[in-house]
C-alpha cells in the first residue's frame, strides 16, 4: 500500500504533464503594465495553451483572424516564455500566428505594443525612448506577465526567451545583451540616403533624451529568434557580452533593412549562432502574417509580395523553425551546433 501510496503523486504529475502537452488549443487575454524607466504604459497580448479553447476557434481582433480563445482557461503545468517584440509602428497582434504556433507547441507568449513605436503612437520613434526603451517594456511585459495570478503560476522562469520581428528582432539582441552605438545611424543614412523607414525622414535631432539609461540586457532571457533584425546600430564590440544562443531569419530581397547592411552582416559577428535561414526572393515584411483581402487593399506595401514568394508557406517553415528552436534550448534538446 505505501509504495503505490507513494507512487500515486508520480502518476498525477505525468497524467497532468500529458495533459499539458497536448493541449493544442489557444488561449488569448491582455494585460497593461507600466515600464519603471519612464514610465511609459505598455499594453499586451497573451497567448497561452488551453485545453478548453477549440483547436479551430478564430477570434477576430482587428484586421487578424488569431487562431485563440478569448479567456480560456489555461492549460494544467507550467510551461517557457517567449517574449514576442513587433516592428517599428506595429502590434502586439501583428505577429499572431507565430504566437498562437508558440503557444500549441507548449509556449506562453507575451507581446507588448511598444508605446512610442507602435500603429498608434509613433511619439518615440528614432529616439532612446524607442531604441532602448522597447527593451525595458518587454522586459516590463515579463515582470508583469511573472506577477499576473492567473498565468504566472504557469509560468517556468528558468526558461524564458524573445523573439521579435525588424525592430523587434533588434530589441530580441538588446535583451540578449547586445549593446548599439546611436552615432551609427546618421553615417548610415549619410551613405544610403533615402533609404525607406530609415533614412526617408529627417532622424530627430535629439536621439539620447536619457541622462543616465540603465542596461537593456535582461539576463532571464536564454535565447533569441530574431527575424530580419534592424542591426545598423551594431558592430563588432555590440555583441562582446552576449553568449545566450541566437537564430538569425532574414528575407533574401529585403528592400527595408539590407541584408548586406543588417542580418547578413551581423551573421559573422554573434557569438553563439544557433541557426540561420533566410526566406529566398522575399521582401522585409514576409514575415508578416497572411494579410486578409481587406486588409490587403489598405495597405498593399506590406501585404504584396514578390512573384513565387508564398507568405503563407514562408510562415509554416518560420514558425516551425521558431518552435524546433525554443524547443532544442527548452525542452531538453540541447544547444543546437552554431552555423555560418
Amino acid at each position: 500500500m505505501r509504495r503505490a501510496t507513494l507512487r500515486l503523486p508520480l502518476l498525477l504529475t505525468a497524467l497532468l504533464a500529458a495533459c499539458a502537452a497536448h493541449a493544442d488549443g489557444v488561449g488569448l487575454g491582455t494585460i497593461e503594465t507600466r515600464e519603471p524607466v519612464t514610465g511609459t504604459k505598455v499594453p499586451a497580448a497573451v497567448f497561452y495553451p488551453s485545453t478548453e479553447a477549440g483547436s479551430e476557434v478564430s477570434t477576430e481582433v482587428g484586421p487578424y483572424p488569431i487562431q485563440a480563445q478569448r479567456d480560456a482557461a489555461p492549460a494544467a503545468g507550467r510551461f517557457p516564455l517567449i517574449v514576442l517584440s513587433h516592428g517599428h509602428l506595429g502590434s502586439m497582434y501583428g505577429h499572431h500566428d507565430l504566437a498562437a504556433e508558440l503557444a500549441r507547441h507548449g509556449y506562453i507568449v507575451v507581446a507588448p505594443q511598444h508605446t512610442g513605436d507602435s500603429y498608434d503612437d509613433a511619439s518615440g520613434a528614432g529616439t532612446d525612448r524607442a531604441l532602448l526603451g522597447r527593451a525595458w517594456q518587454a522586459s516590463a511585459a515579463i515582470d508583469a506577465l511573472l506577477a499576473d495570478k492567473r498565468i504566472g503560476a504557469h509560468i517556468d522562469a528558468k526558461r524564458i526567451g524573445a523573439a521579435g520581428f525588424s525592430a523587434g528582432g533588434y530589441t530580441t539582441l538588446l535583451l540578449l545583451g547586445a549593446t548599439p552605438d546611436f552615432a551609427l545611424f546618421p553615417k548610415y543614412c549619410e551613405q544610403h540616403p533615402g533609404m525607406p523607414e530609415l533614412c526617408d525622414q529627417p532622424l530627430p535631432e535629439k536621439m539620447q533624451t536619457i541622462a543616465h539609461p540603465p542596461p537593456t540586457v535582461d539576463k532571464r532571457v536564454r535565447a533569441g529568434f530574431a527575424m530580419a533584425p534592424f542591426s545598423i546600430l551594431f558592430d563588432a564590440d555590440s555583441f562582446r557580452a552576449m553568449k545566450n544562443p541566437v537564430f538569425l531569419y532574414i528575407a533574401q530581397k529585403d528592400q527595408v533593412l539590407a541584408p548586406a547592411d543588417n542580418g547578413l552582416r551581423i551573421r559573422g559577428l554573434v557569438p553563439n549562432l544557433a541557426g540561420f535561414a533566410e526566406v529566398p526572393g522575399a521582401g522585409h515584411y514576409v514575415f508578416l502574417p497572411p494579410c486578409s483581402a481587406g486588409f490587403a487593399k489598405e495597405v498593399p506595401v506590406i501585404c504584396t509580395d514578390a512573384p513565387g514568394v508564398d507568405r503563407a508557406a514562408a510562415h509554416r517553415e518560420i514558425n516551425a523553425a521558431a518552435v524546433k528552436f525554443f524547443d532544442a534550448q527548452f525542452k531538453g534538446g540541447g544547444h543546437t551546433k552554431p552555423k555560418r
